[in-house]
């Protein structure tokens, strides 16, 4: 699935659609330049599944926890940081990802094998202000 975002009003769009197509996913890989725009289009995702807090890039913590209004839990991660895979596992990402609740992670190639092959994937590229949501559940 294709989605074009020109402005902050069709990425919210895109989250729109995007919420929808995620509820059979776990774990969904956000790939993406720097500034692309992961992080707000997973804000917008996450106030499609009812997210009440505040939706920020985890890239001091790794890892923030978000609450919908139903009571499930969304993890958000940023793996920007990370100097090998194995450093994930000191913080516990086999047990985020074994849990069953949706883990949205941005920069996921920094996991390496450790990215569940079944992961769905988001890749968002910036073609001159326009971007390109490119989705495969």
């Amino acid at each position: 699935m294709l989605l074009i975002a020109q402005n902050l009003e069709e990425m919210k769009q895109a989250g729109k659609v995007l919420a929808e197509q995620l509820k059979s996913s776990n774990v969904v890989a956000f790939e993406g330049e720097m500034g692309a725009g992961k992080t707000t289009l997973i804000r917008f995702i996450c106030a499609e599944l009812g997210v009440q807090d505040e939706v920020s890039s985890p890239t001091f913590s790794l890892v923030n926890e978000y609450l919908t209004a139903r009571k499930e839990t969304i993890y958000h991660f940023d793996l920007y940081r990370l100097n090998t895979p194995e450093e994930a596992l000191g913080f516990g990402i086999e047990e985020y990802l074994d849990s069953g609740k949706l883990c949205l992670i941005e920069w996921p190639g920094n996991l390496g094998e450790y990215l569940p092959s079944d992961a769905s994937r988001i890749k968002i590229e910036d073609k001159g202000g326009v971007r390109e949501i490119f989705f495969q559940p």
